[in-house]
């Protein structure tokens, strides 16, 4: 006589677990910042065909979502996936190919490593990056006479940290031709009492990069695969290449095609008459994992190398004032181009009056024209009175360069310019959003870094006592902002990523702490456990 009652009960049970809906994975009993409009939390998501349809509690995504697999997350901190909105992710790959100078505290150990590194490499033409003269206790640029002695016939050109000054030595002047006649528009052979040093600033170095051997393609595949394992485990999903070929952008996609790179490039070509002249005619590129929709232009050179372009003479070297890289003339030709296009025009710009001149370039180009995203790469030193000309232009600032040059950027600024200077909370106020980088390589990868820079503007030391110049410091929550959605805002993609919303690409990281509520100084040292793309884990 209980047999309907079973057979109800039965169907009950069947019927809960037909009506479920079905998804690839579910992430449940997290602590997920999804950073929407409201900037809510949540518990749970679910996952189909590598994007998220549902976020929510935990109870809400198990009642309503069978899955292929479910991750308990344990209170874990869980981000959309990070973006780094200004870094050479290819160039990384490259110089992980090739001799790391970063960090040396002397010329002396720069020479040390050179001579490790062709020890193990014996290489035809050595090259790498990272000396910076302003981490030695002698703040000079170095000379080529010890190289000299040392390696007479191989060639040897390494970069400066910024990628804005080059060491080599005389066999790799030999071979590009540069003697003390040679002119340079836009950059500076460095002499001393009329001999060459060896030190090469912007335009100069273009005629040694003409002789350096170029990568072949199986190391440029190395190079990118290197780099994007790299970021992946530093929980990076998306980065923004600031200046690629067409070849590298071509051989990138050719990659992504056939699943043997993940990463999700958002890819500015360089805005040389070449590149100019094929993708404007071809017009924007976009895939899943790939968009090509915006070319870099470099305005001036970098501080540290004094190349920077500034209104008025450096602080620290009378009557000079850095060079423009591209001469003014074709900036603006450039802009006209592009702003008859659909492309995005990114511009560096470090120096007061580089950036002046390229604002007041893009507000004469674009006139009218709205929701064209033109970017400032850096907007390092701003004059007071042009900061009202972003609020139409978005800043692409690295907190990481303040912290970085901060020892040192007063003496090339002065105590009135330094007040316009990596004044990031400025530039937010003024435009309602800032997209943060880091320039990789030319400083670290590592996000935590960058979010820790933002907010407590200190060194890793702790350096200084209350911040530098805190009145420029972000929120946490404008930095977890920066670093997601109006990153992917500032690529034309915030209806695809950035934050953990239904419709969007399931890119996520899991996180060992919680990034927004740990002490400040307990950042850097957070870790990232996990980071996925499209539903699945890559690192």
């Amino acid at each position: 006589m209980y047999k309907p009652l079973i057979y109800l009960t039965v169907f009950i049970a069947l019927f809960s677990c037909t009506s479920k809906q079905h998804a690839d994975l579910i992430v449940t009993n997290a602590n997920v910042y999804v950073v929407n409009e409201s900037f809510s939390n949540a518990e749970a998501f679910a996952i189909s065909n590598g994007k998220f349809i549902a976020v929510g509690t935990t109870d809400e995504i198990k009642a309503k979502f069978n899955a292929n697999k479910e991750i308990n997350a344990d209170n874990k901190t869980i981000l959309p996936g990070l973006i780094d909105a200004h870094c050479h992710f290819y160039g990384l790959g490259i110089y992980m190919q090739k001799v790391d100078l970063s960090g040396t505290k002397s010329y002396q150990e720069v020479i040390e490593r050179i001579k490790a590194f062709q020890k193990e490499k014996n290489a035809d033409f050595i090259t790498g990056r990272g000396w910076d003269q302003n981490d030695w206790e002698v703040k000079e640029y170095p000379t080529k006479y010890k190289l000299d002695r040392l390696f007479p016939k191989t060639p040897i050109a390494v970069r400066r940290i910024d990628g804005h000054a080059m060491l080599v030595n005389q066999a790799a002047l030999d071979l590009a031709g540069i003697d003390k006649n040679t002119k340079i528009t836009g950059g500076e052979i460095i002499k001393k009492d009329g001999k060459i040093t060896g030190v090469l600033i912007d335009n100069a170095m273009d005629l040694v990069n003409k002789v350096i051997p170029s990568e072949t393609k199986k190391e440029a595949i190395q190079a990118l695969k290197d780099a994007e394992k790299y970021c992946f485990n530093l929980g990076l999903t998306t980065v923004d290449d600031a200046g690629l070929d067409r070849e590298t952008i071509e051989l990138i996609d050719s990659l992504h095609q056939i699943g043997e790179l993940n990463i999700r490039i958002y890819a500015m070509v360089s805005a040389n008459k070449k590149n100019l002249n094929y993708y404007l005619k071809n017009g924007i590129f976009k895939s899943d994992h790939l968009n090509v929709r915006s070319f870099k232009v470099y305005a001036d050179g970098a501080l540290g190398s004094r190349g920077a372009v500034l209104k008025e003479s450096y602080s620290d070297r009378e009557n000079h004032y850095g060079a423009m890289v591209t001469a003014t003339d074709t900036l603006v030709k450039i802009a006209k181009l592009i702003a008859n296009s659909d492309f995005q025009m990114n511009t560096h710009a470090i120096g007061d009056s580089a950036n002046a001149f390229t604002l007041k370039t893009y507000a004469n180009v674009l006139k009218s024209q709205t929701n064209r995203r033109w970017r400032m790469e850096h907007a390092q030193v701003i004059s007071l009175n042009d900061f009202d000309y972003f609020t139409d232009i978005i800043p692409s600032i690295q907190p990481t360069h303040a912290t970085s040059d901060m020892y040192w950027a007063e003496d090339r600024l002065g105590d009135n310019r330094i007040k316009g200077a990596y004044a990031y909370k400025k530039l937010l106020n003024i435009n309602g959003k800032v997209v943060l980088g880091t320039d990789f390589p030319v400083e670290k990868v590592n996000p935590m870094l960058t979010f820790y820079a933002a907010v407590a503007r200190k060194d890793l030391k702790g350096y200084p006592d209350g911040g530098f110049e805190m009145e420029n410091g972000l929120s946490r929550e404008e930095t977890l902002k920066g670093m997601t959605i109006w990153a992917a805002y500032s690529n034309f993609e915030e209806k695809e990523k950035g934050s953990i919303e239904v419709g969007k690409f399931a890119d996520f990281v899991i996180l060992d702490t919680d990034i927004m509520k740990t002490s400040i100084e307990n950042v850097p040292q957070i870790k990232v456990l996990d980071t996925y793309v499209d539903g699945m884990k890559v690192n």
